[in-house]
């Protein structure tokens, strides 16, 4: 059990979210966080890299030159591996780089990431993210907080925060559904909605 302080949309205490999830420093997985993090930037490569093996190279039909008499070395095809022009031998092809994650895996991820920053007092539970949908009202409200860089997570996807917030350079905004443990932790500040987080809660118990 752990209490979350939650503050009102003008950053004033009102009140505290008990959790029923074990937040504390001794729940912060790193290899977990780390094996997310690491499948989150695989699954992101293209994957489109791609050369012609001597097989897909045009031309090359014809032997070059003849077996022996000439002193060379002998050559089958103007489309070997070792000749100019040729194709390329072991080379990349397109592919999936997408890393399987178990739910098990993510769960203890998203709980080390929140356990993180509540005990480094950078988790902050506001009840709504109040917002006019600009992005100069947004940065004045986290700068003057010092929650920049942050990350701003809202509980709907039409909230006017993720409108405001998409455009600073050091913070970034999503909806609670697409969360991601590795954009929590490359921000040092986690701005959250109350339902937000408990929606996250929900999904470790």
């Amino acid at each position: 059990m752990s209490d979350i302080t939650v503050l009102n949309s003008k950053f004033e205490k009102t009140g505290s979210l008990t959790s029923k999830v074990a937040l504390d420093a001794d729940q912060i997985s790193v290899p977990a966080v780390h094996q997310v993090v690491k499948a989150t930037l695989a699954g992101r490569r293209q994957g489109n890299a791609c050369t012609k093996t001597r097989a897909q190279v045009s031309g090359g039909g014809a032997k070059p030159f003849k077996q022996k008499g000439t002193g060379r070395a002998r050559q089958g095809s103007t489309r070997s591996a070792i000749q100019v022009g040729g194709g390329v031998a072991h080379g990349p092809a397109p592919r999936d780089y997408t890393q399987k994650v178990n739910k098990n895996m993510m769960k203890k991820a998203i709980q080390s990431v929140i356990a993180d920053k509540l005990q480094a007092g950078k988790l902050v539970v506001v009840d709504t993210l109040e917002s006019t949908g600009k992005t100069k009202d947004m940065f004045k409200a986290l700068s003057e907080r010092n929650l920049l860089p942050g990350l701003v997570v809202t509980a709907s996807k039409d909230s006017k925060a993720i409108l405001a917030a998409r455009n600073i350079r050091n913070a970034k905004a999503m909806a609670v559904e697409g969360f991601s443990v590795y954009e929590a932790v490359k921000f040092e500040n986690l701005i959250i909605e109350k339902e937000a987080i408990e929606k996250l809660l929900e999904r470790l118990v």
